[in-house]
């Protein structure tokens, strides 16, 4: 797609600022684009100093009612004492909001660092902190939103990557076999519907912010149905199985002060990381028509990438027959 063309390519900052006044806010200087590539998202402050996050939502990705469910949800948990950032309404009481043919929405700005996973301290605030956005999400059901389906993602996945012209006849076929060899492996992870809940959906560090024992949640843009471990998996990053076992035993004891947490779950650990494994090359072949993406991810481009997913896949192949050892 020619980049001039993309829906994205008319967003100016002259247009962000206009589409924040047209709400009633004076924004007297200019927006700052924040590490974003999913949607555009921007750091703006009125002239009574304070800071919004203005999220401009990808054209045709979310329809109305999975936009209003995830600030719903944002509503219910800031109601119930959670550290997250709830939507700006109007008078009326809307929070997503039309302008120059995008929807957006505005969040009061959460400031803060990212966590740090070596630190007991900040694993069991991280555990604590997940555990009751868990506690509020078990309450209700999305209606309109995802339901995360491991079957599924992984042929979705496969289809989009096989369906573009990135491989090659070798790297196609490698990456064939080792795809069928991991979905063979995830067949044996399947989950009961009733084992999903509203999860924040997206828990990397990157969106967790805070300082000390405090922390808070942000970015609920793919919040939907699943596991509790969803939201868990991503904290547990050591490579050895003593720090494995503390990092884990700190985020559920903190976790556990609001919700008791199925220890079964912990077998899907290493099927949910596959997965991400997975749908992240299928997300960046999937974007490639932004003009975000070439400048930001290059190396999508070259097949030194490609190789290494192979290799990535196939270490995960391994780990997938041996994740029961540290488990046990």
């Amino acid at each position: 797609m020619d980049p001039q063309l993309h829906p994205y390519a008319t967003l100016s900052p002259a247009k962000v600022v206009a589409a924040v006044e047209s709400l009633g806010f004076w924004l007297p200087g200019e927006p700052f684009a924040l590490n974003s590539y999913e949607n555009r998202v921007y750091l703006v402050h009125d002239d009574e100093r304070r800071r919004w996050v203005v999220k401009f939502y990808r054209p045709a990705r979310w329809s109305d009612a999975s936009i209003q469910e995830e600030h719903d949800f944002l509503d219910e948990l800031a109601a119930d004492g959670v550290a997250v950032s709830a939507p700006w309404r109007d008078a009326e009481g809307v929070s997503l909001h039309r302008a120059e043919g995008f929807r957006f929405a505005l969040f009061p700005h959460l400031s803060g660092q990212a966590p740090e996973l070596e630190n007991p301290v900040h694993l069991f605030a991280l555990g604590e902190l997940i555990g009751a956005t868990h506690a509020v999400g078990e309450r209700g059901r999305f209606r309109h939103r995802p339901v995360m389906d491991l079957d599924a993602m992984v042929l979705e996945a496969r289809d989009r990557v096989l369906a573009s012209d990135w491989l090659d006849g070798r790297r196609r076929a490698a990456y064939e076999r080792l795809v069928a060899a991991l979905h063979e492996r995830l067949a044996d992870h399947a989950w009961p519907a009733e084992q999903a809940i509203r999860v924040q959906g997206d828990c990397h560090i990157g969106n967790m912010l805070g300082r000390d024992e405090h922390f808070a949640l942000v970015d609920f843009d793919d919040c939907l149905m699943a596991p509790a471990v969803q939201d868990l998996w991503m904290l547990i990053t050591a490579e050895q199985d003593e720090e494995r076992h503390m990092q884990l035993s700190e985020v559920l004891e903190g976790y556990e002060e609001h919700r008791d947490f199925d220890r079964r779950e912990l077998a899907l650990m290493e099927p949910l990381r596959t997965l991400r494994l997975l749908r992240h090359s299928a997300w960046l072949v999937a974007r490639w028509d932004d003009p975000a993406f070439p400048p930001a991810f290059p190396w999508l481009a070259e097949a030194g990438y490609w190789d290494g997913q192979l290799r990535l896949l196939e270490q995960q192949r391994l780990v997938l027959e041996r994740e029961s050892r540290w488990l046990a």
